[in-house]
């Protein structure tokens, strides 16, 4: 037979081998009542075994109680009167109750079904507000796996909160003690698949145990037998969930193919273990995740090999393949996660170089540790200590990195941007093997890869020296600085991202902050204050008289004390000074009572209830106002307070919830509006800008313009934005 029949049979028998997978799944979420339940949404009770570990999650915004999502395989519905015995699977969004289930359990819910998007690997969605009873535990061995996990999370218990959440994610996944803060940071980087389930894990844990059985005298048969028993091991340890046996599958490929030495068979590796999974669970297919997973490996088995055998001509051998393999996996992956992320790192090859030393250590003896902590919980102590050291400078290179001017560029997420981004990565493909093989030219591009990431001069135009007022582009929230002297400034809303927020007030030099007032709790004004607080003295934070949401409330407050930075409740009418700055509290003039309705409209209670202020600057007047909707606006015009000012921060990002009376008692001659470029929201609405256009106020947008800065031009008012930047 030629090749090219053999290649269009095997072609062939793969194709019909995952039609046949599909339509298998597609029949397995269809069997039973359960799909047919949740188009029509109905009221049922389940029985339900948890598949997952629970992850509480938070509404945009904050405007609603956080909620917990788990994945569950429904036993038995009663829907209608009918009880049924089923296996479906299905996505739980239930109450804070839901948050004590754990993997393995059998419960009992109520609830209302509802439809999900077809081609996914669940049937329905169920959507309760009760917490579950606990029909059954899990089993025995899930139990013992839970104890191990248990003594590792104890074993470094007495660590600060980042090593306490990173040791327990280098070594089984358990990302649920990660600070959000370093989450972000560890995107910027490149370093997130440290704290997942990923194949590193699994290959560390390998590549020490292996030749430690080498050591003891294990050879052929028994080396394979040591090596499964280890993958068997760490999938229980981390649960067997489909992101586990992906990373176990992908670990095993990665490792054989740097060890082998032979490049087609780990092609051949990765296209099995590619094709076994999707045969399993064809809906992979759809996930960013397995896309990344399969690349990255691609990378390192495809590129890694010849681009270390490249640089191991004129460096040590070691040190090629450390700068080999991130290098290959992250080009591999960079259109992927420009895509999902909407920018492109550029620390994250340094990065992972400068981390990798450190992985192996942390990761193995935070495994140590977890089996030490069965047998005596001083030891186990003592091999968390040790593990918190090597995850301690992984933390520091994560924030030290995310906080580089450029260790991250905005790319175009779009089908086009996307194309010539790939394009590029191809490009550099074919051409990095000739670069690698120069040293005086691999020097050269990483005098340019420093200069791009310090970026000594900063962005040529930005900031402008006489800026007063800058609106800093934090994405879909507000956050808002205030020039008060030199290095000093007063931060008004930190925006949802404290990577953003930090970046920002990076860029305009400041490093005092007298005073950060949040407007009120929701997370797009509060998310970032992690950021403010990053490296800079802060001297207190000011919030409203109205405390929700509750989440939120209580996490500014434990950044507060961790900082040591006290916090105190604005009045109504206080005047208040910070250098060149003087400002009033125009409102809130009254508290709307927890879980009421605001000022008597059917606005959000927190944004009605959000600070609102008048600055005086430099001759200037500028009306900050939060996130007030009509009503409160309404309110704020009966109470007399004199609206009028140069500059004015439209309300709640511009929505098309104005009053035309308060836009006109501000006769302003410029608005600034702080929203996300292409949110959700349709933030500005064009109602907004046509009300603002015929007052005749002039419009400044973050989501067009980048971060906005007002600048005094002696009498007058000037503009710059930071896309528009000479």
């Amino acid at each position: 037979m030629s090749p090219v029949v053999t290649t269009a049979v095997g072609v062939g028998v793969v194709v019909v081998g995952m039609a046949v997978a599909a339509g298998l799944q597609m029949e397995r979420l269809q069997a039973g009542p359960v799909m047919g339940l949740a188009e029509s949404g109905a009221a049922v009770t389940v029985r339900l075994k948890v598949v997952s570990d629970p992850a509480v999650r938070s509404t945009a915004g904050g405007r609603r109680p956080p909620y917990v999502v788990v994945r569950a395989s429904v036993e038995e519905v009663v829907g209608r009167g009918v009880a049924t015995r089923v296996r479906t699977p299905v996505v739980v969004i239930g109450s804070v109750g839901w948050k004590e289930v754990r993997f393995g359990q059998q419960v009992e819910a109520t609830g209302r079904l509802q439809s999900v998007d077809k081609g996914g690997d669940v049937a329905a969605m169920l959507s309760s507000r009760v917490a579950p009873r606990v029909l059954d535990e899990p089993a025995w061995w899930l139990r013992a796996a839970e104890r191990v996990r248990a003594g590792l999370r104890q074993s470094v218990a007495g660590e600060p909160e980042a090593v306490r959440g990173l040791v327990p994610a280098l070594v089984m996944g358990d990302e649920s003690g990660v600070p959000p803060e370093l989450v972000e940071d560890f995107k910027t980087t490149g370093l997130a698949h440290l704290s997942a389930v990923s194949g590193t894990n699994l290959t560390l844990l390998l590549a020490f145990v292996i030749p430690l059985a080498r050591l003891l005298g294990v050879r052929a048969r028994g080396l394979t037998v040591v090596g499964l028993a280890m993958v068997v091991v760490f999938v229980v340890l981390a649960r067997p969930q489909p992101s586990v046996l992906r990373a176990a599958a992908m670990g095993l490929v990665a490792l054989a193919a740097m060890t082998s030495g032979g490049t087609k068979r780990g092609v051949r590796s990765l296209s099995a273990a590619v094709l076994a999974l999707l045969l399993l669970d064809v809906s992979l297919a759809r996930s960013a995740g397995f896309a990344l997973s399969v690349l990255a490996t691609a990378g390192i088995v495809v590129l890694a090999p010849a681009w270390r055998d490249t640089m191991s001509r004129w460096m040590p051998r070691w040190l090629a393949e450390a700068i080999a393999c991130p290098l290959a996996a992250q080009l591999a992956c960079t259109p992927i996660v420009a895509w999902l992320s909407g920018q492109v790192s550029l620390v994250a090859v340094g990065a992972n170089l400068l981390a990798g030393p450190a992985v192996g250590p942390a990761t193995v003896l935070g495994f140590g540790a977890a089996g030490i902590a069965l047998l005596s919980a001083d030891l186990a102590r003592l091999a968390g200590w040790a593990a918190a050291w090597p995850a301690r400078w992984i933390i520091l290179i994560a924030t030290e990195g995310a906080d580089l001017p450029g260790a991250a560029s905005a790319w175009p997420a779009t089908v086009l941007g996307i194309a010539v981004l790939t394009l590029l990565c191809l490009g550099l493909t074919l051409g990095l093997h000739r670069l690698l093989a120069r040293p005086v030219a691999v020097l050269l591009c990483l005098i340019l890869l420093v200069v791009a990431l310090l970026r000594p001069v900063g962005s040529i135009g930005w900031p402008p020296d006489d800026w007063v007022l800058v609106a800093c582009d934090v994405g879909q929230g507000d956050g808002l600085v205030l020039r008060a002297g030199p290095a000093s400034a007063v931060v008004i809303d930190a925006g949802p991202d404290p990577v953003a927020m930090d970046r920002c007030l990076h860029e305009l030099g400041v490093e005092h902050v007298p005073v950060l007032i949040l407007s009120h709790f929701h997370a797009d004004h509060a998310g970032g204050v992690a950021g403010v607080l990053r490296g800079r003295v802060v001297d207190k934070i000011e919030v409203g008289p109205y405390l929700a949401p509750a989440a939120e409330v209580d996490r500014v407050r434990a950044l507060a004390a961790a900082g040591s930075v006290p916090v105190r409740t604005v009045t109504y009418r206080e005047r208040r000074t910070a250098g060149e700055l003087a400002w009033t509290v125009i409102w809130p003039a009254r508290v709307p009572p927890l879980g009421g309705s605001g000022s008597g409209g059917d606005g959000s209670p927190e944004n009605n209830a959000s600070i609102a202020m008048m600055v005086e600057t430099n001759g200037l007047r500028i009306l900050l106002t939060g996130d007030l909707e009509p009503e409160a606006q309404r309110a704020v015009v009966a109470s007399g307070v004199d609206l009028r000012a140069d500059v004015v921060k439209v309300a709640h990002h511009g929505s098309s919830r104005q009053d035309p009376a308060f836009v006109a008692a501000t006769g302003a001659r410029l608005a600034v509006i702080s929203a996300g470029a292409d949110n959700d929201y349709g933030h500005p609405a064009p109602r907004t800008l046509e009300l603002l256009q015929r007052a005749g106020t002039r419009v400044a947008r973050t989501d067009t313009g980048g971060s906005v800065a007002v600048l005094r031009r002696g009498a007058g008012l000037a503009v710059a934005t930071q896309k528009s930047a000479p």
